[in-house]
């Protein structure tokens, strides 16, 4: 399968180098388009094809993702559209806020009248460590173009097709949520050092144990209120800091954060 990733920023970059380390393509098969020369440079010393030049990166590609600031979006479809193979190749947009009638309407269709095979998809930054949470929102795709583009992202974690009257909340927990998970981890961390550990050990302490609560879950049937029961004996300690966060309202604040990042 070739690849083209088009915006090698945070994001085009996680993707490019992620789906090369699941093994989901090789290196030689993906063509990284980007401005910065020396974002290019980067990805020729690790064998990508790059280029400046976006309408040649989408030759030959079976499938391009478009990873570019949402207000570029449709700038860049009109740049690469006269390229575009219709009867052929599929495009996934990676870009918060764009709707499906919009894609579709920019991209529209051939001299013969075929439609664009389309989708939008948002993961997050971990996509680079293969552990992001995706979700795919088809546009125009068949079920071969969905289950194409669902490989790559399962290949790089996990990923969930849904509807796009979801993709907010999707957003906010799964792409928004990696940084709410960070400053948890960065408030625990502090409190282990305010309890006396190094900084350095109180992150690999919080690390370790949020990848162990997330394994917990993992198993098949876990709940987190099942999870919780089995560390918080009758008045033990974890019950009375568990306590003590309602109290501050760490569960409203969790949820108010959410809703607010859905607006």
């Amino acid at each position: 399968m070739k690849i083209a990733v088009i915006g090698a920023g945070n994001m085009g970059g996680a993707t490019a180098r992620g789906l090369v380390k699941a093994g989901a393509v090789s290196a030689s098969d993906v063509t990284v388009s980007d401005i910065s020369p020396v974002v290019l440079a980067s990805f020729s010393a690790l064998g990508f094809n790059t280029t400046k030049d976006n309408a040649q990166a989408v030759k030959g590609a079976d499938v391009v993702f478009l990873v570019v600031k949402p207000w570029l979006v449709e700038e860049l479809i009109s740049e690469i559209k006269p390229e575009l193979d219709y009867s052929s190749q599929i495009v996934v947009c990676i870009a918060a806020g764009i709707k499906p009638e919009q894609l579709a309407d920019w991209l529209g269709s051939d001299e013969n009248g075929t439609e664009a095979q389309c989708l939008l998809a948002i993961p997050n930054t971990a996509i680079e460590i293969l552990q992001s949470m995706t979700f795919i929102t088809p546009v125009v795709a068949s079920t071969e173009s969905v289950e194409a583009v669902k490989g790559l992202f399962d290949a790089v974690g996990s990923s969930l097709v849904i509807d796009y009257d979801h993709m907010p909340a999707a957003t906010a927990l799964a792409s928004c949520g990696i940084a709410y998970a960070m400053r948890y981890i960065r408030a625990s961390a502090q409190g282990g050092v305010e309890m006396g550990f190094y900084p350095n050990d109180a992150v690999k302490i919080v690390c370790q144990t949020v990848k162990g609560a997330a394994g917990l879950l993992s198993q098949p049937g876990a709940h987190p209120e099942a999870e919780i029961d089995k560390v918080t004996t009758p008045g033990g300690i974890t019950i009375k800091g568990l306590n003590e966060m309602e109290h501050a309202g760490f569960t409203s604040a969790v949820i108010r954060g959410l809703k607010a990042s859905k607006k």
